[in-house]
C-alpha cells in the first residue's frame, strides 16, 4: 500500500503546528511533512516539535537547502532526531530556490556540485564514518559523528530536472518531487533517477515522494484553482484534486502504480482548517488504500 501524507504549510505561523501534528498522528497518517521554505520556519525545529508532540506519525523535512547548511552540522542535527526519535524522521535535502539562496549570500555557482558533495559527505558522516573530503564546496578533515545514528538512516534529495534526478539516484536514498507531478511525469522521473542508480551500481530500495496538491469540503474547487494559478499548474487531469476521499484516493493510487512509496497531500495555502485537512486525510482517504 502507498503511504499517505500531509503537508504543514510554513504559510501557518509556527504556533499552529502543534494541532496540526497531532490530528495528523491521532488520524492514523502516516506522515506528516514540513517544508523551510525562505524565511519562514526553520526545517530540524519544527521537525523536532512535530515529533516531540506526537507518539507515532513519521516527519519529513522536504526540504533543507543544501546551501544554507555546512554538511557536518548538518549530519549532527539529523543524528539528534533519527537517535532520538528512531525511525519517525524523515529528512531531504536540496538546491533550495537559487533567488532565496542569493538573498542570503549562499547562491552556489554550481548547483549540482554542491548538492552532490552534501549528501556524500552526509550519508558518510550518518553511518559513523570518519571523513575527510576537499571539494569544491565541502571541506572536511577527520570528522567523525561522536552520536551518529544507531540504525542506517535514509537520506533523500528533493529533485526536479533530469540531473538532479539521476544524481538523487545514484548518491541519495530516495527523491522527492513537487506537486503538479503527474503518474506519467512520475514515471519519466522514476526513470532518470534508475539511470543514475545503474551508474552507480545501487540496487537498494529507493524511496519516492510526491507532493500532490488537494482540497476538500465547501469551495473546494475554487480554492483548488486559485493554488493551480499561484503554482503555474495547468488544468489538466491528475495535476491536482479537488472532491471527496473517493477522488482523492483513486489520485493517490495512480501515484502509486506509477511508482510512489509515499504520496503527501498538499493543501491549499488558503485551506480553512490545516488540522481538520490532516485529520481527514488520515481517517478518510487512507483506509480507501488498503
Amino acid at each position: 500500500m502507498t503511504d499517505l501524507g500531509a503537508v504543514f504549510l510554513p504559510q501557518l505561523p509556527p504556533e499552529r503546528l502543534r494541532e496540526v501534528a497531532q490530528a495528523a498522528d491521532a488520524s492514523g497518517l502516516d506522515e506528516l511533512w514540513l517544508w523551510e521554505d525562505c524565511f519562514f520556519e526553520g526545517g530540524v525545529s519544527t521537525a523536532a516539535a512535530a515529533l516531540a508532540w506526537t507518539e507515532r506519525v513519521r516527519v519529513g523535512v522536504g526540504l533543507l537547502p543544501v546551501p544554507l547548511r555546512n554538511a557536518a552540522l548538518a549530519a549532527m542535527e539529523m543524528a539528534v532526531l533519527h537517535r532520538t526519535f528512531p525511525g519517525r524522521a524523515e529528512l531531504v535535502v536540496g538546491h533550495g530556490v537559487q533567488a532565496w539562496m542569493g538573498q542570503v549570500g549562499a547562491r552556489a555557482a554550481s548547483p549540482l556540485t554542491l548538492l552532490e558533495e552534501h549528501l556524500v559527505a552526509l550519508r558518510r558522516l550518518l553511518a559513523g564514518e570518519e571523513v575527510t573530503t576537499s571539494g569544491r564546496y565541502v571541506q572536511l578533515d577527520g570528522v567523525r559523528l561522536d552520536w551518529p545514528p544507531t540504525e542506517p538512516v535514509r537520506v533523500l534529495a528533493g529533485a526536479e530536472g533530469p540531473k538532479t534526478l539521476e544524481l538523487s539516484g545514484r548518491a541519495a536514498d530516495g527523491t522527492v518531487l513537487v506537486a503538479g507531478t503527474t503518474p506519467e511525469r512520475l514515471r519519466s522521473a522514476r526513470e532518470r533517477v534508475d539511470a543514475g542508480r545503474e551508474a552507480a551500481g545501487r540496487h537498494d530500495h529507493h524511496r519516492v515522494v510526491v507532493y500532490h496538491l488537494a482540497a476538500t469540503g465547501p469551495g473546494a474547487a475554487e480554492r483548488l484553482a486559485g493554488s493551480r494559478a499561484a503554482w503555474d499548474l495547468p488544468d489538466a487531469e491528475d495535476v491536482a484534486t479537488a472532491g471527496s476521499a473517493e477522488q482523492v484516493a483513486d489520485a493517490v493510487r495512480r501515484l502509486g502504480d506509477a511508482g510512489a512509496d509515499v504520496v503527501v497531500l498538499q493543501p491549499t495555502a488558503d485551506e480553512p482548517d490545516p488540522a481538520g485537512f490532516a485529520a481527514w486525510a488520515g481517517d478518510q482517504v487512507r483506509p480507501l488504500l488498503a
